[in-house]
């Protein structure tokens, strides 16, 4: 995978609960902005994965951890995969 370097000042503060090293702040900030991608719809799950070098069990076993939903809904798209599932059903 291709990398980029970023630096980003922090403050004191937020890099003490980063985790004191640079390279723990520096994992943590990858994995903060990668679950938010996730959280925006901007990545799929595999991608997600990917980025954080993982596996998509590992990840949602991430998420869980995190408590973010591995499956994330609207009304609307339950109604229509409810609907779809009904409609296959009807057609075994």
């Amino acid at each position: 995978m291709d990398t980029a370097t970023l630096e980003v000042a922090l403050p004191n503060d937020l890099f003490a609960l980063l985790g004191y090293s640079k390279p723990k702040a520096a994992e943590a900030v990858r994995e903060f902005s990668v679950l938010g991608l996730y959280q925006e719809r901007r990545i799929s799950t595999g991608k997600a994965a990917e980025l954080l070098g993982i596996g998509t069990r590992e990840f949602a076993r991430l998420l869980a951890r995190k408590g973010i939903a591995y499956f994330d809904y609207s009304h609307e798209e339950l109604a229509d995969e409810f609907q779809t599932v009904d409609e296959v059903g009807e057609t075994v």
